[in-house]
């Protein structure tokens, strides 16, 4: 199998257990319907660990484009590589999102809350504040990003490492993800969220293309300020690309306060 592929698959599994437990939680008439956020938060830590375990021999796993481009910045992976591993996935993201659709068809079609419909593939702010949304996305992707480094560092009993990192997953939608859906995953929300916009879903409503931006740069930034954070912590280093990924950090913030003011005129944007 190709890296391309191993990636597309990868990330195709991903999505289908991991928006499949939402709409398993989410959807009227699923036996599993209000199963709650710890049910969805074992789902999505779940999803990444047979991700892994798919695909993890091949290419390392990355499924996410923001550990994609994270790892480049640690200079542990090719920037060479980093537009075919995010094309893919991408399109796995998509793949896997389509599956979710197919599976849960006549729910889709009960369903009559298109934001229900909508939570099943993209994530969504708990109060809309871009300032207060893109920082949660990007503490939420650090920490993911560093805690890969960290787990990386460790020597596990072989095979242990995608269950070490399945439950960090867990941990970060625990204990952080109640303020965004924690996307902490670019290609997660937007590969979804496209498929939401071209998919024939029953009453479906819009898909949200103003808050679209936090779930793909908030946590960009994030991976590249986790990797950074690592190599000053734990190599007492900090090289041009590290200077690069805080500067980025704080123009992703500083955008934040210009979406408000344009986007955001309302009470809920001063919750900040």
């Amino acid at each position: 199998m190709s890296e391309f592929l191993a990636e597309l698959v990868g990330t195709a599994i991903l999505i289908l257990f991991g928006a499949g437990v939402c709409a398993n939680v989410n959807l009227k008439g699923s036996y599993a319907k209000d199963g709650g956020w710890i049910v969805i938060a074992l789902g999505w830590g779940l999803a990444v660990v047979m991700g892994i375990y798919a695909v993890g021999s091949i290419t390392g796993a990355h499924l996410n484009p923001a550990v994609t481009i994270g790892l480049a910045v640690d200079g542990a992976f090719d920037w060479d590589k980093v537009p075919m591993y995010i094309l893919a996935q991408m399109l796995g993201a998509m793949l896997g999102a389509l599956l979710v659709w197919l599976h849960f068809m006549p729910h889709f079609k009960a369903e009559e809350d298109p934001g229900t419909k909508l939570g099943v593939f993209s994530t969504g702010p708990a109060y809309p504040n871009y300032v207060a949304n893109l920082i949660s996305e990007i503490i939420g992707t650090m920490i993911l990003m560093m805690g890969l480094l960290f787990i990386g560092a460790n020597k596990f009993t072989d095979g242990l490492n995608p269950l070490i990192v399945g439950a960090l997953i867990v941990a970060i939608g625990l204990s952080l993800g109640g303020t965004t859906g924690y996307a902490i995953n670019p290609a997660r929300d937007l590969g979804p969220r496209l498929a939401h916009a071209i998919l024939p879903i029953p009453g479906k409503g819009p898909s949200n293309w103003a808050y679209a931006i936090v779930p793909v740069i908030g946590p960009i930034a994030g991976g590249m300020l986790g990797a950074t954070l690592y190599h000053l912590l734990f190599k007492g280093e900090i090289e041009m690309i590290g200077w690069i990924s805080i500067l980025v950090t704080i123009l992703t913030i500083i955008l934040g306060f210009i979406m408000n003011k344009t986007i955001l005129r309302g009470q809920e944007s001063k919750l900040f």
